[in-house]
């Protein structure tokens, strides 16, 4: 594959620290010569994917796993994405469902969803004579509990983002600064994060997570979690979320629609939205990666 890398100006108004990063993170993509990333339309993939297209032209290649635990709309986002920025982009599929492994729900389950989008990201590298696969892991991720990360160890994944010592805030910054429209994205864990501990996963579950988080994006609302507790929706907001959301009318539209997706009910969570907050219920030892 030739390298055709495109034209890369220097970002204004980046500091001294970040434009180095930004600096580290080009000259480790240059050391791959071409890659497949491992894309799902979040800042990080997508800022990613950004560069190694910056960096690499026609030797990066971007990959997005079509499967259940995949809202329809972050789908057409993500593509979107891609073809504005002209980033080549192919769609396989996956089928974590289909390992019990991963339907059961414990505590592992994104060990084996990324195990299962690394292995067929391994036979598209190979069949493509491209020399890597990456992804989006940046530098805060190490310090949070995510078995994605012994997946892409056991796959030879690697993680320029964190390589690089870039932070989801530098993340975030440098996708500014390069006018990307994801910069200020909300975070888009699959549905699969969605579902409590212990609660199989089914393409029913599935949907009707995605029917609930599809009609409260329609009420408005941007960044929030609906977590299934069984008959119990429990909705996440973010801190400015509340002070719109919380009132007695937009309490009865959550709740209507809450009830449109099949919940019998609508709770709204205290704590507000945080990422991973079903980990919550997690032992102390398979969050510190000694547990069983």
């Amino acid at each position: 594959m030739a390298t055709t890398p495109i034209s890369n100006p220097q970002p204004a108004g980046l500091s001294a620290a970040l434009t180095s990063k930004r600096e580290a993170l080009h000259r480790r993509l240059r050391e791959l010569e071409s890659v497949i990333v491992a894309y799902s339309g979040g800042v990080d993939s997508a800022y990613l994917a950004h560069a190694a297209h910056t960096v690499l032209g026609a030797n990066a290649l971007a990959i997005i796993a079509d499967s259940a635990s995949l809202s329809r709309r972050h789908l057409r986002e993500a593509i979107a994405f891609a073809a504005t920025q002209s980033i080549p982009l192919a769609t396989v599929a996956t089928d974590e469902l289909a390992s019990e492994d991963y339907a059961r729900n414990d505590a592992t389950r994104c060990f084996h969803c990324k195990d299962e989008l690394f292995t067929v990201l391994e036979r598209e590298r190979t069949a493509r004579g491209i020399a890597h696969v990456v992804y989006g892991l940046n530098a805060d991720d190490t310090r949070d509990y995510r078995p994605g990360q012994q997946a892409a160890a056991q796959h030879a994944v690697l993680a320029p983002l964190a390589d690089a010592g870039l932070t989801k805030e530098d993340v975030r910054a440098l996708a500014h600064a390069a006018a990307l429209d994801v910069w200020d994205k909300p975070a888009s864990a699959c549905l699969s994060s969605r579902i409590e501990y212990g609660r199989r996963v089914t393409p029913e579950v599935l949907e009707q997570v995605e029917r609930a988080e599809d009609a409260l994006a329609a009420l408005g609302l941007r960044r929030f979690r609906v977590r299934h507790h069984g008959a119990v929706a429990r909705v996440e907001l973010a801190p400015e979320e509340m002070d719109a959301a919380l009132n007695r009318e937009m309490f009865q539209r959550i709740g209507v629609a809450i009830r449109a997706a099949g919940f019998q009910y609508a709770a709204i969570d205290c704590d507000g939205y945080r990422s991973g907050s079903m980990n919550e219920v997690l032992p102390l030892a398979v969050l510190t990666g000694q547990g069983k």
